[in-house]
């Protein structure tokens, strides 16, 4: 039986990212470790469901989070970590604090890591971060039997609190009936090309006109560009990201770009309809079988396409 001594784990900075961490953070738990997560603080409620040990709030400021991390490695003994982003601070901040870590090579950060591996190329990112997880339980550990792949769903662990925030949000605004979630915003650019499909209005108009109660939930800086986008849609209050991904799993169907929002929706297992033209799913995609990915890096699908997949999935058997 390997050691049950927690894992200090550099979470990435973005909310995609985080959910397809998931089957990582999972292989560690089926280790035997505790989770000491250490990461921006909209991710301490999202993944409260996983009962970690600690979860160490991390702002943008090196010096305010070095000084945070160091109060949370004990006095005793030499904690592991595993540093999934790839950056030279995320090293830095973990080798400062004593805490001896894994993580992948590049930007002249192998100094700083105890186990410096290297980066693997042409797999999902959902293969990326597990596999760093498990050549360093390897190494923890040796001789231990562990899954060579991760299983095909990320698994995100909800708590009654998530659920419960959700149907508040919905109640809010009267809904009490099947609705259809819509995700319109995707902030930055991929490669100088928006990632936001650009007819959300019009779906959600078509669908209202048909019937089909749709609703959005942005984030309070998100809101007005959410009105704007989908303006036939009820707006629900902000929720935070826990409640947001029950909010997805509540959904008939949710409809969004291939961003953050599908991750979520993904580890939460929603009904989803991911909407892709400037990237591949093959290296971003929502880890889940059961997503509806239309369009492909340099085609966005037609609205009559969107539509029908949204129809399908309101006339399934388990709506």
């Amino acid at each position: 039986m390997p050691e049950v001594d927690p894992v200090h784990v550099r979470l990435p900075n973005w909310v995609g990212d985080a959910c397809m961490c998931l089957p990582a953070l999972a292989l560690l738990q089926q280790a035997g470790h505790g989770l000491v997560l250490h990461g921006r603080p909209w991710a301490g409620d999202l993944l409260n469901g996983l009962t970690p040990a600690a979860f160490v709030p991390l702002g943008k400021r090196f010096g305010a989070n070095l000084a945070t991390t160091r109060q949370a490695v004990p006095d005793r003994g030499r904690p592991r970590g595993i540093v999934f982003p790839n950056s030279l601070s995320s090293a830095a901040l973990f080798r400062l604090a004593g805490i001896r870590a894994a993580g992948y090579r590049g930007n002249g950060r192998s100094p700083l890591l105890r186990w410096a591996l290297p980066k693997p190329s042409g797999l999902h990112e959902v293969e990326v971060f597990y596999r760093l997880a498990r050549e360093a339980l390897l190494r923890w550990h040796p001789g231990i039997e562990l899954p060579a792949t991760p299983g095909p769903r990320l698994a995100l662990p909800l708590t009654p609190a998530h659920r419960a925030a959700a149907d508040r949000a919905l109640a809010e605004v009267g809904i009490t009936g099947p609705f259809v979630l819509l995700a319109p915003i995707a902030t930055g650019l991929h490669h100088g090309r928006s990632k936001a499909w650009p007819l959300f209005g019009d779906l959600a108009q078509a669908l209202a006109t048909q019937g089909v109660t749709c609703v959005t939930c942005p984030p309070a800086h998100e809101a007005e560009a959410t009105r704007r986008a989908a303006p036939a849609a009820t707006v629900l209050p902000p929720l935070e990201l826990g409640a947001f991904a029950a909010l997805t799993q509540r959904a008939a169907a949710i409809v969004c770009n291939d961003s953050g929002t599908s991750h979520v929706a993904a580890a939460a297992g929603a009904r989803q309809i991911t909407l892709f033209g400037v990237t591949r799913r093959e290296r971003t995609g929502p880890w889940t079988p059961d997503a509806v990915c239309l369009g492909d890096d340099g085609r966005w699908p037609t609205l009559p396409e969107v539509i029908d997949a949204v129809r399908s999935l309101l006339s399934s058997p388990s709506t």
